[in-house]
């Protein structure tokens, strides 16, 4: 919960971002953490969440956007391990905003999904209906083998949509079905840390990329201590240290790095534990092993180089003490 409470700060402290992308975001923040009542034969739009903050930041947009007067009130949570939760309702206006916000097609029938104009909008536009769709209904873990970034949907359409929206930001996500409630999911670390940084959330996303890769040491000088072949023992402290030095590579050539050569280093990070001949699979177009090996051969000579021009640590300095590189 902590990250997640982190993310959500981090989210909500965002400020002056373009008409259409808040657009984007209070439509979503209505869609996922509320969405259409009768009260009193009129139709009302609710949503509830989980700060303060993030209600009257709500009712800010809402009044400035839509020029409605929304109501806030502190409403009672379903459990007493969820803190105090914040209802902001717009009820006099609550047809029109629904019209306007498309949770109410031209013939007054509930929408399902989420509405075409914000599916297919701008990067900026769809980082927005997911930065909304997050601070309404969203969790983030800590990385490891459970790692996620989840986000709760009030339907199966709603879920679809945001996956959508997730693909054409370049993020793999899928949706499930969990206890009956749709759930938008993303798994991949690094899928996770792009999303969370599209999103906005660029510090808590670089912290989460910090302790991934913290993990992925740890669990590799893990797996070191448990080999009892020798064989897997070289194989293994020879792919931690050729990432370490890749990882350092990149550091060093920075934008110069020759694009042929990053795509190979970056597919070694990407794939730890993967021999060459796998890494070749996964390039696209496919490599040999030999083109793999030989690429990263030359990132690694080309950053070893620069740093002896440069005067700076080279590749070979960012190998953990004890491993041979």
């Amino acid at each position: 919960m902590a990250l997640t409470t982190d993310v959500k700060a981090e989210l909500v402290s965002i400020r002056n971002a373009p008409p259409t992308v808040r657009v984007a975001e209070v439509t979503a923040i209505l869609r996922f953490a509320g969405g259409l009542h009768s009260i009193a034969g009129r139709v009302a739009v609710e949503a509830e969440v989980d700060a303060e903050l993030l209600a009257r930041r709500v009712a800010r947009d809402l009044a400035e956007i839509y020029g409605v007067r929304p109501e806030l009130a502190q409403v009672q949570s379903a459990s007493s391990h969820d803190g105090a939760r914040y209802a902001v309702r717009v009820i006099g206006a609550g047809e029109t905003l629904a019209r306007q916000t498309g949770l109410l097609d031209q013939r007054r029938r509930p929408v399902r999904g989420l509405p075409n104009r914000l599916t297919t909008g701008s990067r900026e536009e769809l980082a927005g209906l997911w930065r909304g769709a997050f601070l309404a209904a969203g969790s983030l873990s800590e990385p490891g083998r459970s790692a996620m970034l989840e986000v709760s949907c009030p339907t199966s359409e709603a879920a679809m949509a945001l996956v959508g929206a997730a693909h054409r930001l370049g993020v793999a996500a899928k949706a499930r079905e969990v206890r009956g409630m749709p759930r938008v999911v993303v798994r991949e670390g690094e899928a996770i840390r792009s999303i969370l940084a599209q999103m906005g959330a660029q510090k808590t996303a670089a912290a989460w990329e910090e302790m991934r890769q913290r993990r992925e040491v740890r669990a590799g000088v893990n797996r070191l201590v448990n080999f009892d072949d020798a064989n897997l023992r070289r194989s293994a402290q020879a792919a931690v240290a050729a990432c370490a030095r890749v990882e350092r590579a990149l550091e060093i050539l920075g934008e110069t790095v020759p694009d042929h050569l990053r795509l190979a280093g970056e597919l070694r990070l990407a794939h730890r534990d993967a021999s060459l001949d796998e890494l070749g699979h996964h390039a696209d177009p496919p490599l040999t092993k030999d083109a793999v090996a030989g690429r990263i051969r030359r990132l690694l000579a080309m950053a070893d180089k620069r740093a002896q021009q440069e005067g700076v640590p080279g590749t070979e300095s960012a190998v953990p003490a004890g491993l041979d590189v």
